[in-house]
């Protein structure tokens, strides 16, 4: 993907953490059975809309409490309950920039720690090796990102 596009890309993701990661964790039981029962239907009910059987139905429940469901199934189950099915990826940390930018930011510091290593056995360690260490890395990713 061309870089300029690939910075759109991660601004446009970025933009959607925040508001997915207050979305609440999955219930115990699963969205389905959750969606279920709130909605007062009972497996019958919704496996007679999935032309499917009511233990089907408790076996896709059962699949997704145990993070063994196939999305395409929970959005046939979705469906069947008049519901849409809706996921996202989300950085465990930071933005997906900071994501983006953690390999050169990785190769970056370890490239200023052999130098502030050698200058130390030479007696002249700099003071602010952290400061040199994230110069470098803007200075890489600025680099990059005017190719």
């Amino acid at each position: 993907m061309k870089r300029e596009f690939r910075q759109l890309r991660l601004s446009q993701l970025d933009r959607n953490v925040e508001l997915a990661r207050s979305l609440p964790p999955r219930p115990s039981g699963g969205w389905l059975a959750s969606a279920r029962e709130a909605l007062g239907l009972s497996q019958r009910q919704v496996a007679k809309k999935m032309r499917a059987s009511g233990q089907a139905i408790q076996q896709f429940e059962h699949a997704e409490a145990q993070d063994r469901i196939t999305l395409r199934a929970l959005r046939r189950v979705a469906g069947a309950m008049g519901c849409d099915l809706v996921y996202v990826i989300v950085p465990r940390s930071g933005s997906f920039a900071d994501l983006a930018e953690e390999p050169t930011r990785a190769r970056a510091t370890r490239d200023v720690k052999t130098v502030v290593h050698t200058m130390a056995l030479e007696d002249q360690k700099p003071e602010n090796a952290n400061q040199l260490a994230e110069d470098e890395t803007q200075r890489r990713l600025n680099r990059n990102n005017n190719r």
